[in-house]
């Protein structure tokens, strides 16, 4: 696997990160994301630093990460409720026969 070195720069600090290559320009765009929201948070809202804006980013995002772990779980149970029905109808049909 290879790993490459990159740097990214969230709320004016570098960090410099060692990252597997399929995965850099994933980090890059969270990167972006990451100040496109600090940018948004700083002219929308009365944040007095970039603390202020970065607690504001991992709420934001911390609340996507659960809505989205909430609605997969919804998913998942559905399917699996939906393959308990189509298995006892197979079942039925192979009861008939």
């Amino acid at each position: 696997m290879e790993v490459r070195r990159i740097t990214i720069n969230i709320a004016g600090r570098v960090y410099p990160l060692n990252v597997p290559a399929a995965e850099e320009e994933t980090l890059r765009r969270v990167g972006k994301q990451i100040e496109n929201m600090i940018k948004d948070f700083e002219q929308n809202f009365d944040v007095r630093d970039k603390q202020d804006a970065l607690a504001m980013c991992a709420l934001k995002l911390g609340t996507n990460a659960e809505v989205v772990a909430l609605n997969y779980d919804k998913t998942l149970h559905a399917a699996n409720e939906r393959l308990s029905q189509i298995t006892q109808s197979l079942n039925d049909i192979k009861e008939i026969k």
